[in-house]
């Protein structure tokens, strides 16, 4: 296929359709979790799923550069038609995904006594929290090594494996979460169980299959010297801390979001642990133009072709703002609906039903710094993405607390409302950059 081919909004369609279903199932994942707890008797497992699940995404997403960072290089390579290349980053991210995994696994007792201090909530919330994160840490290495082999595929446009792979993880995830929970009453235990068991099972099968895979397609050998060139060690570390920042800053205001819902009252941490869901299940659908623009991106810039690198970015954006407004008009009719799967408390559905305008205005406005994302990791312009980052995630925790002080947790949701637009603008400034590739 031409270089001009794959930059129309019908290739970028085409191969953001698998993404669209496996990135359904990563969010609905968690509303089966949250489901599940949100049907128990007390609002406690609500409010410790909402508080657990924030930390450990936190924690992993931190380590997002194990996805991004591999998309982009091999986006370029793919452009390049340099497969050997392909191979040393799959195995030079497979061995750091594994060690940052034990480190997590080794870390755990301080991430617990780090949670009791930052988050006010009552002890029997902790030993919930306790019971979840202490099993949930052991598939650390497990899923860190899933983002890595999603951003080979990604890289690829080989969307439907990646696609496939998420899909098995999630959907294992839910169906194994739903029998712990509900056939063996193992409550916020079962749902972590679910999570790893569901893990290990994935990266076993696509391990395999991507070892044969990628066999054939290496025309000449690996060496100890290729795989720990220094200069492209270097140049991996540099693209990964940059988005390690990036991400960190950005999964630490999605927890400043739940740690202020908690210093509000234990039934607002309720109440934002079901919306965050519905934010999160339209980042994931709108994050699927994201992740093909990533591939396209790279491959335009390994080419060197700027007319098409343009093409593909404003055929992109016009995709994603779309839609946004049909994710908004969905929500719009069906909210309460969603709402009444998701718990069966009557006051939280009530309060819940208070901050709908949110959830309409944020998917479409959201979705232009999402666009964004995509082809700066793309272009491994990853300097620029921290650096946009840094002032968008200082912006928004000083306005949070401010907003918050005056309106509560309304004030909350404007903040969150800000930092999106302030993402956007942010990296529209550094566009330019980009540009000085080709």
């Amino acid at each position: 296929m031409s270089t001009s081919e794959n930059t129309t909004k019908s290739y970028l369609f085409k191969l953001s359709i698998p993404i669209f279903f496996s990135n359904i199932a990563i969010p609905f994942a968690g509303l089966v979790d949250t489901g599940l707890m949100g049907h128990l008797d007390d609002e406690k497992f609500l409010a410790a799923i909402s508080i657990a699940t924030s930390v450990i995404t936190m924690l992993f997403w931190s380590f997002g550069f194990l996805r991004m960072g591999t998309v982009g290089l091999v986006s370029q390579a793919l452009g390049r038609k340099d497969y050997s290349e392909i191979v040393q980053v799959l195995i030079r991210n497979l061995v750091l995904a594994f060690f940052i995994g034990l480190l997590i696994i080794i870390l755990k007792d301080s991430i617990l006594i780090s949670i009791k201090s930052f988050f006010k909530i009552s002890e029997e919330t902790f030993l919930l929290i306790n019971n979840y994160i202490s099993i949930r840490i052991w598939s650390a290495p497990a899923e860190l090594i899933i983002y890595v082999l999603t951003g080979i595929y990604l890289g690829m446009q080989k969307t439907h494996i990646s696609s496939l792979m998420i899909s098995i993880f999630c959907l294992g995830n839910a169906a194994l979460s739903t029998v712990f929970v509900i056939y063996y009453d193992l409550e916020i235990s079962g749902v972590a169980i679910g999570t790893a068991i569901s893990a290990y099972t994935t990266i076993i099968i696509f391990l395999t299959f991507t070892y044969f895979y990628l066999k054939n397609k290496i025309k000449s050998s690996l060496t100890y010297k290729k795989l720990f060139n220094l200069k492209k060690i270097f140049q991996l570390f540099n693209i990964n801390f940059d988005i390690f920042i990036r991400t960190i800053l950005l999964t630490f205001c999605f927890l400043w979001m739940t740690y202020q819902g908690s210093k509000l009252g234990e039934n607002y941490l309720a109440v934002n642990a079901l919306l965050i869901q519905l934010i999160m299940l339209a980042s994931f659908f709108l994050d699927a133009y994201a992740f093909s623009t990533e591939a396209v991106v790279g491959y335009t810039i390994g080419k060197n072709s700027k007319n098409s690198f343009l093409r593909v970015v404003s055929n992109s954006f016009q995709l994603s703002i779309f839609s946004g407004f049909i994710i908004s008009l969905i929500y719009l009719l069906s909210f309460q609906l969603i709402i009444d799967e998701l718990t069966n408390i009557d006051y939280l559905k009530f309060l819940t039903s208070n901050y709908i305008f949110w959830i309409l205005v944020i998917p479409p406005v959201a979705s232009v710094c999402y666009q964004f994302d995509g082809i700066f990791i793309g272009a491994s312009q990853t300097a620029e993405m921290r650096n946009a980052m840094i002032l968008s995630s200082i912006i928004f925790i000083s306005s949070s607390n401010f907003l918050v002080s005056k309106f509560g947790n309304h004030g909350l949701w404007l903040a969150l409302l800000f930092f999106m637009i302030i993402r956007s603008l942010t990296l529209n400034y550094y566009f330019n950059r980009i540009l000085k590739k080709f």
